[in-house]
């Protein structure tokens, strides 16, 4: 039996997490799954009925479960609030108390919308990569940092710190990560400039030595861009620092054509994982049934695949998207000429279809 917190959040969160309920439901009902839900606030709808974007409540549930699912957080009508009532504090703060140091953020393209690539057909269609990102440490939250007057102008400087630790740690989830995939990670960093980066290759290099059936590579960042714009089938894992990770995640996500279909996990050395699509709550379509549930669904093979150790389940998850998506259906994000266009609650509601069959 697992237990997991449901945040549907703000905007679409709401309407992109029911879908993913539903396939829960069908998989708790007919698939022995086991899962006991557990429904919680946070973001914006947290702060209108709390005052807080990450009331203690929900801070005490996800302590008491296995994982979380999100939706999205934020929204125009939260804009002007002070910066620690703003919804996306909720998420930071769930990152934080929870330890969650590894993000994970798969770039997969289905070969059914390889045509929505801005890259041509041949290069991207069946990519399937793994990045893994640092998420808690790096220049963005090293000391000093500031901006401050010298000599008569203003000075802004940012530290770019790691420790041994923290470099071990996310070096043993890319590994254990590669185990379940291909068994190949590249490590990128900018160790022929950055001290930073000189220990965290050395690190990578003895966490190595724990996993023989892993092959590790390295990479600097400038030629991880390109690569993965020349050729990005080229790596099964990457693993990288918080600031690189940042930049090269969403560079992959755009070679899939679409971040409706992108998941997310971010994990603790426990394996307790929170998971959410990749996009944001998108106030401007909210309650119009026209968001892509693809990804939040996807999350939910992903928090059976990373966190649960339910890959058969995940399987049959990752396998019923692909066979909707054969069938022709796609949400307005990814409709070409020819596509049937469905809503929101139609999507999830073929899933479950498929799931069936």
């Amino acid at each position: 039996m697992s237990k997991v917190l449901i945040l549907p959040g703000d905007g679409i969160g709401q309407e992109i997490v029911a879908q993913a309920l539903k396939v829960i439901d069908h998989l708790n009902e007919n698939e022995n799954l086991g899962m006991e839900l557990v429904h919680g606030l946070v973001g914006g709808t947290a702060y209108d009925g709390t005052g807080s974007p990450l009331p203690q409540a929900t801070l005490d549930a996800a302590r008491e479960c296995d994982s979380i699912l999100l939706g999205a957080v934020g929204g125009y009508q939260w804009e002007a609030l002070e910066r620690d009532l703003r919804p996306e504090r909720g998420l930071l703060g769930l990152r934080a108390e929870m330890d969650l140091f590894s993000n994970l953020r798969p770039a997969i393209l289905y070969p059914q919308l390889a045509s929505a690539s801005t890259l041509k057909e041949e290069i991207v269609s069946g990519l399937d990569l793994m990045i893994v990102r640092e998420l808690v440490s790096g220049i963005y939250f090293g000391q000093p940092r500031g901006i401050e007057m010298r000599d008569g102008e203003r000075y802004g400087f940012n530290s770019a710190t790691y420790s041994e630790s923290e470099i071990r740690r996310i070096g043993h989830s890319a590994f254990k990560i590669a185990q379940k995939r291909d068994k190949r990670v590249c490590s990128v960093d900018k160790a022929n400039v950055l001290e930073v980066c000189e220990l965290w290759r050395e690190v990578m290099i003895e966490v190595a030595k724990d996993y023989p059936d892993v092959e590790l590579s390295h990479m600097y960042v400038d030629n991880a861009a390109m690569q993965l714009v020349r050729a990005p089938k080229q790596f099964d894992v990457m693993v990288t620092s918080n600031l690189f990770g940042d930049v090269l995640s969403d560079c992959a996500a755009m070679l899939t054509g679409s971040i409706g279909m992108l998941p997310s996990a971010s994990l603790n050395k426990d394996g307790f994982g929170m998971y959410e699509p990749i996009h944001g709550s998108a106030p401007d379509i909210a309650g119009q049934d026209l968001a892509n549930p693809l990804a939040t669904i996807l999350s939910v093979s992903m928090m059976l695949r990373y966190s649960l150790n339910q890959v058969a389940l995940a399987d049959k998850i990752d396998n019923a998207v692909n066979t909707v998506l054969d069938q022709g259906y796609r949400t307005q994000d990814i409709a070409s000429d020819g596509d049937s266009v469905v809503g929101t609650s139609k999507m999830g509601d073929l899933v479950v279809t498929a799931l069936e069959g």
